[in-house]
């Protein structure tokens, strides 16, 4: 009951995602489903989960807008994109860094270079669960499958 039984992103607004970026969301997305953890507070005095989540960005917010499996509206709310801006752009340069690496780098510096990257992705889920603080409980694999969405939505 305290998870994610379905996940859209509203693409209004948004650039058309490459072929690379389609298949990061949509592996973001099946890992996700198969496996999240997602609580609202008891403060919050809303229904049970499964919950239906759609991630959109409306005038330069990152909004949640949360519904039941039945598709009951539960609820929203709006994070300023500005704390992610910097982890955001630190992690396409560190994938873009990793692509290259990938082309022409022996096995030792490649790796040395997904750490960083990884280190950079958990850095971004950590954020993502401090500006959810008081409005949703995720644990840390579950950031980091939504801080994965928040890039492929900043794509562009």
């Amino acid at each position: 009951m305290t998870r994610i039984c379905h996940i859209e992103i509203d693409e209004t607004g948004l650039k058309p995602p490459t072929p690379e970026i389609e298949q990061e969301r949509r592996v973001a997305v099946f890992d996700l489903l198969e496996e999240n953890s997602f609580t609202l507070p008891a403060e919050r005095a809303a229904p049970d989960g499964p919950y239906r989540l759609l991630l959109a960005i409306r005038d330069r917010r990152l909004v949640f807008d949360i519904a039941t499996e039945g598709q009951d509206k539960v609820g929203e709310f709006h994070l300023s994109l500005g704390p992610f801006r910097q982890v955001v752009k630190d992690y396409f340069q560190i994938c873009e860094s990793y692509a290259e690496a990938v082309k022409r780098l022996p096995p030792s510096q490649i790796e040395a270079i997904d750490m960083a990257r990884r280190g950079i992705h958990n850095e971004g889920a950590r954020v993502l669960q401090e500006r959810l603080e008081g409005k949703a409980e995720v644990d840390k694999d579950t950031a980091r499958r939504l801080f994965t969405l928040i890039c492929v939505m900043h794509w562009g």
